[in-house]
């Protein structure tokens, strides 16, 4: 076997928990890890390129990082965006003014994904689901810190 198979088979065998999961879990944990690390991009790279705040954006990216789990080929043969029965954008998501209501928004998406992982984790995980319960807290701290420094009056 090829060293690159024997990594990603243990990649696929390290998290015994998230594999005796439902399918329906599964698809849960895939859309909300994705959301999770979209929103936090957003906010990542509009930091990045334009405020150039080098500082927050490297620990938006760091937190990025510590959203996932292990068993990403599981989650990835659950997911199944053509069939999302709320894939359409409402009005409301398609409405931005500025760039301080896509950082609300996109802080928003990645906290409420945080909880859904965490909540949904306590089926199987539990130091998962803290370590998810941690990721939202902290998204709390940066986005207070964040909002303050660059939109405060």
């Amino acid at each position: 076997m090829f060293p690159y198979c024997k990594f990603l088979e243990s990649l696929t065998q390290r998290n015994n928990t998230i594999h005796t999961q439902s399918p329906q879990t599964l698809r849960i944990l895939d859309a909300n890890l994705n959301r999770l690390r979209e929103g936090i991009r957003v906010v990542e790279d509009i930091l990045r390129y334009g405020f150039n705040h080098k500082d927050f954006a490297l620990s938006l990216k760091a937190l990025r990082h510590q959203c996932k789990l292990t068993s990403y080929f599981e989650l990835l043969n659950t997911r199944n965006s053509q069939k999302d029965v709320l894939k359409t954008s409402t009005k409301y998501e398609q409405t931005r003014k500025n760039l301080e209501n896509i950082f609300i928004a996109n802080f928003k998406r990645s906290q409420e994904s945080a909880r859904v992982l965490e909540e949904i984790l306590k089926l199987q995980n539990i130091q998962e689901s803290e370590r998810f319960k941690e990721i939202r807290y902290t998204l709390y701290t940066l986005e207070k810190e964040i909002l303050t420094t660059l939109f405060a009056p």
